[in-house]
């Protein structure tokens, strides 16, 4: 887990992770300009938005910027596992 969106990336970018969950709310750096880094760099694992912003704008500026999918808060494990399910690779 990362305190913000600046360390996020920089815990994405450096490590092995199958799918990142981002929360849109962070300090220093949001969710949506991390998600728009991670992708400039390179990154190509899905990224999941979590946010409690949950109109069809704020999910299409997610999708945008270059999320793989969002969930609005708060979140239900049924759709948690639904959405990680659809990006698991066997």
């Amino acid at each position: 887990s990362a305190i913000n969106g600046l360390e996020g990336v920089k815990k994405a970018l450096g490590g092995n992770y199958d799918i990142v969950l981002m929360d849109i709310q962070m300090p220093f750096m949001d969710g949506i300009q991390a998600t728009k880094k991670l992708r400039e760099e390179g990154f190509q694992k899905p990224i999941i938005a979590l946010t409690a912003f949950a109109t069809q704008a704020d999910r299409m500026k997610c999708i945008d910027v270059g999320c793989s999918d969002y969930l609005t808060k708060p979140v239900q494990t049924e759709d948690l596992l639904q959405v990680l399910n659809t990006y698991i690779v066997s």
